[in-house]
């Protein structure tokens, strides 16, 4: 459309442990083919990377994954998926640089993995949702026990998901969205 505005972007991050499925959700809802950093696991992982619970994990995210959401002709959400290892952590902190809001993924086998993503943004101040990605299908908690679990305060949504499913994935960037249109009318 010659003439028209550019829209609107909004930078959303999907962050978390390693293996938790960063990766998937964004392929999942993108309306692009996802750019994907993935490279093979090597020897440089061994005894660095916990593969506790994730022995089938044959790659990892080395920077970054990207995928695109267009709204409507004036927004467009532009989804960057983190690398989880702890060794790719310093990449976080350029990733956020203009970020929105973010999605925390929680694999309850290995919450654990977790508490690193919901300090970094706790202490960036930048609003998130927690979504508890069901491996296999199979959520055991229910979200006010991963709440408390996790000690989270009331106004973190936690959201039980499949990151596989397109309509699940989607389902946690609509109450994203929901908790950043809430902050903006407070603030």
């Amino acid at each position: 459309m010659a003439g028209s505005e550019a829209p609107d972007t909004v930078k959303i991050l999907i962050a978390g442990g390693f293996g938790v499925g960063k990766t998937t959700m964004v392929g999942s809802v993108s309306e692009i083919v996802p750019l994907r950093t993935e490279e093979p696991l090597t020897v440089a992982g061994l005894g660095v990377d916990d593969l506790a619970g994730i022995e089938q994990k044959k790659a990892t995210t080395v920077a970054l994954d990207f995928g695109r959401i267009t709204l409507n002709d004036r927004l467009v959400l532009y989804l960057f998926g983190t690398p989880g290892q702890q060794r790719f952590w310093f990449m976080w902190n350029d990733l956020a640089v203009g970020a929105l809001g973010a999605v925390v993924l929680i694999d309850v086998r290995r919450p654990e993995s977790s508490f690193a993503a919901i300090d970094f943004f706790e202490r960036r101040d930048i609003p998130f949702v927690v979504a508890v990605n069901g491996f296999d299908g199979s959520h055991p908690y229910p979200p006010e026990e991963i709440r408390d679990s996790l000690a989270l305060p009331d106004d973190v949504p936690v959201l039980l998901c499949d990151a596989r499913e397109r309509t699940s994935s989607r389902d946690v960037l609509i109450a994203l969205l929901d908790l950043l249109i809430a902050s903006a009318k407070q603030g």
